[in-house]
């Protein structure tokens, strides 16, 4: 794991989801999940805090990953990005360029990302709360 200090007191976290389905075998037994953490975590270097967790709650999005600004970049109203489907080292290429750029509220997100955006959990439980029949 990645940790050292920020420079500047605006140093992105990045959170790598390994609960019940992201970075397991049963979901997506093609992939190499120890690997692409370590990828991740190189392609980053000390631009950024990596931080591995359990379970976020996003289950059918695996692998999950959220990239949280940081303390300058929120106080100026960014907020965490929210990834689903982080397979392969591409798409960890293009998290660590735009955190390299300033990530959350400093720097527009890649192309390649977008495709990749979900919500996160409290708030796709609200949703379903407000869409459904029994709400």
């Amino acid at each position: 794991m990645h940790t050292t200090s920020a420079a500047g007191g605006d140093r992105c976290t990045v959170t790598v989801c390994r609960g019940c389905c992201c970075g397991s075998t049963e979901v997506h037994p093609d992939v190499n999940h120890a690997a692409l953490v370590t990828d991740l975590g190189d392609r980053l270097g000390s631009r950024a805090s990596l931080r591995v967790t359990g379970c976020l709650w996003v289950c059918g999005a695996a692998n999950v990953i959220v990239v949280s600004p940081g303390a300058d970049a929120r106080r100026s109203g960014a907020r965490p990005v929210w990834f689903a489907r982080i397979l392969r080292p591409k798409e960890n290429a293009a998290i660590a360029t735009w955190v390299h750029a300033g990530g959350p509220g400093r720097a527009p997100l890649p192309k390649l990302l977008e495709q990749h955006l979900t919500l996160p959990f409290r708030r796709r439980r609200k949703q379903v709360r407000l869409t459904s029949p029994d709400a």
